[in-house]
């Protein structure tokens, strides 16, 4: 039964790699910088539309933390956030008018991008509202990480994606593009968290926060996962299957212990909650690209207008990654 599951894993591989290689076609390029790639460089990639407000601050924090080059796909915004991007001297950016939907939700786009360019490093898979957190991100930079991973002959780092969110109503603090997310949304549940494992794909599938708790409370099976394993270092042979929640070959998705454990793993603080999150989960919604009909959206539509206050008496006010840790969030595993 092993053998077979391991031969229809990599035909679904290939499958995705295949299509992948189809949806090139999706995109236009406008800024294309990749002549300025130099050997052991460390690149981000993301996808985004109408994220300008977010922008700034995102690429400040990541350039702060050591990546040299970021790989973006617009996906047809109309903000302006696509000039700023190709502004930007150590960005690439491609746009596309094609249907984020039938892309896999932008998934197809990522793993040409990352066929293409990220051979040989490593890339971190990321959206705009979210910040990378590993242990000692404090004092070390990125490359220490990597360099690390590279030493241990690890290829892949997991990180739980971890709602952040304001005390009082999403609304009542304007975000100024930028300003840091945390400064408002820096609230999170220390608990509440459901895990399993995904037996197919072998990674750890978590479930929670305040997104089952308040948007899908009635039906938290039905909750956004929580599980990414966002920085690889990238072989064109691999492709994500499912955002970054997991990805071929099923090795990288092994990155956790039974339970958690203690093999090292980060945070990506999810800044999705503030006073734009309306406006753009009702944008969302009415465009109709988002997994399983959109329900996430609806759920966020209703939820919103009925209890915009996801603070509650056990949320924990975010202090440092040490924090995390010593919650069970994430782990410095072996690495000291």
């Amino acid at each position: 039964m092993g053998v077979i599951r391991s031969y229809r894993l990599r035909l679904q591989r290939r499958r995705w790699r295949i299509r992948a290689f189809r949806k090139r076609r999706d995109l236009r390029p406008v800024a294309n910088r990749t002549d300025q790639i130099k050997q052991g460089d460390l690149f981000v990639f993301s996808t985004q539309r109408n994220e300008g407000v977010r922008l700034p601050y995102f690429l400040k924090y990541y350039r702060d933390m050591g990546v040299n080059h970021f790989f973006f796909v617009d996906n047809d915004s109309t903000d302006g956030s696509l000039d700023y991007l190709a502004r930007q001297p150590d960005v690439s950016v491609w746009t596309t008018r094609a249907s984020y939907k039938r892309a896999r939700f932008g998934i197809d786009w990522m793993n040409w991008l990352l066929m293409k360019y990220a051979h040989g490093h490593w890339a971190l898979t990321v959206d705009p509202d979210e910040l990378f957190l590993y242990p000692f991100c404090d004092t070390r930079p990125l490359r220490a990480l990597t360099d690390w991973l590279d030493a241990s002959s690890i290829k892949s780092f997991s990180a739980m994606l971890l709602d952040m969110y304001p005390k009082g109503r999403i609304d009542a603090q304007p975000y100024s593009p930028g300003q840091d997310p945390l400064e408002i949304a820096s609230w999170f549940d220390s608990g509440n968290y459901t895990i399993e494992r995904n037996p197919k794909f072998g990674n750890l599938w978590i479930q929670g926060g305040p997104r089952a708790r308040v948007f899908f409370k009635d039906k938290p099976a039905l909750a956004p996962a929580l599980n990414k394993v966002p920085l690889v270092k990238w072989d064109r042979r691999y492709a994500y299957v499912s955002s970054t929640h997991n990805l071929l070959p099923r090795g990288l998705n092994l990155v956790y212990d039974e339970w958690g454990g203690e093999k090292a793993s980060g945070v990506l603080m999810h800044t999705k909650f503030l006073d734009t999150f309306s406006t753009k989960a009702e944008e969302e919604l009415n465009r109709k690209q988002h997994y399983g009909a959109s329900r996430e959206y609806l759920a966020y539509a209703a939820g919103v207008k009925e209890n915009p206050d996801l603070w509650c008496k056990w949320s924990e006010k975010y202090i440092n990654w040490r924090q995390l840790e010593i919650l069970g969030l994430m782990s410095k595993g072996n690495w000291a």
